[in-house]
């Protein structure tokens, strides 16, 4: 660990949680980008994304899939029991996180009212690589710590052939 102090590294720091800090240029804001500086597969680098129930008044979600996949908002939808979810607009985004988008991250948004989901895909890897909170800034840790810290709840988010290019 270096001397970076971000809300995640100091809640990973606080519960005694093993993690890595991975940086990269904060002109990347993609998660597939992120994979590629720092040399590691797509499919173990995962992107935060923001989504809206249909009730104006419901909390937003955050949903972290792999950069290789595309999220599937009816497979969101069934998993959350809603009608329908749509995607926030990447401004809705960084307004309701306080966050900018390539930086959005669960760890740094705990305690902020949203529903925290994470893809069944990642029930396959040891670790994974999350943003930090801040562009630039990658956290690499076990899965079975970030969902216990961030109290994800596995949802089916992705379909097993939908993914990215």
């Amino acid at each position: 660990m270096t001397g970076i102090s971000l809300n995640g590294t100091r809640l990973l720091a606080q519960r005694k949680i093993t993690f890595t800090i991975h940086q990269f240029p904060e002109t990347i804001h993609n998660a597939d980008g992120v994979a590629d500086f720092v040399g590691r597969p797509q499919a173990q680098v995962y992107k935060t994304l923001v989504a809206l129930k249909q009730h104006p008044r419901a909390k937003p979600m955050l949903i972290m899939i792999a950069a290789d996949r595309q999220l599937d908002l009816k497979r969101v939808a069934k998993a959350v029991n809603e009608k329908k979810v749509q995607m926030a607009s990447q401004q809705e985004a960084e307004r309701l996180t306080g966050l900018k988008v390539g930086g959005i991250s669960a760890l740094a948004l705990l305690n902020k009212g949203f529903d925290i989901y994470i893809d069944q895909a990642a029930k396959d890897l040891d670790t994974i690589l999350v943003s930090a909170g801040q562009r630039g800034i990658n956290l690499q840790l076990r899965v079975d710590d970030l969902v216990k810290v961030t109290g994800a709840k596995w949802i089916e988010a992705t379909n097993e052939n939908n993914t990215g290019d």
